[in-house]
């Protein structure tokens, strides 16, 4: 949570406003294809599969997994944008 300057002390600066806009397409088949490797390379390694499978059918299902990640970015933005959190000097915490 938030303080008020006066509890943060006078050499510390407040907190960054939260963001507003949606990261990369990028940003988000990266992150999907790592979790996908993260929880695959288990089930893989128990099976037998190869490594290089694994990483293969994780940035396929990364790639598939990211249009509906960026579109839900993209609707939390929007949600945050009309709310006004995030924006200085709305009040908000």
């Amino acid at each position: 949570m938030s303080e008020p300057a006066e509890a943060r002390g006078a050499g510390q600066k407040a907190p960054r406003p939260l963001r507003t806009t949606p990261r990369p397409p990028l940003v988000h088949w990266l992150v999907d294809s790592a979790v996908t490797f993260l929880a695959l390379i288990i089930v893989g390694l128990f099976l037998g599969a190869p490594w290089w499978l694994v990483a293969i059918l994780s940035l396929v299902v990364g790639a598939i997994a990211a249009r509906y990640t960026g579109r839900a970015d993209v609707r939390a933005m929007e949600a945050r944008r009309d709310r006004g959190i995030g924006q200085t000097g709305s009040g908000s915490r």
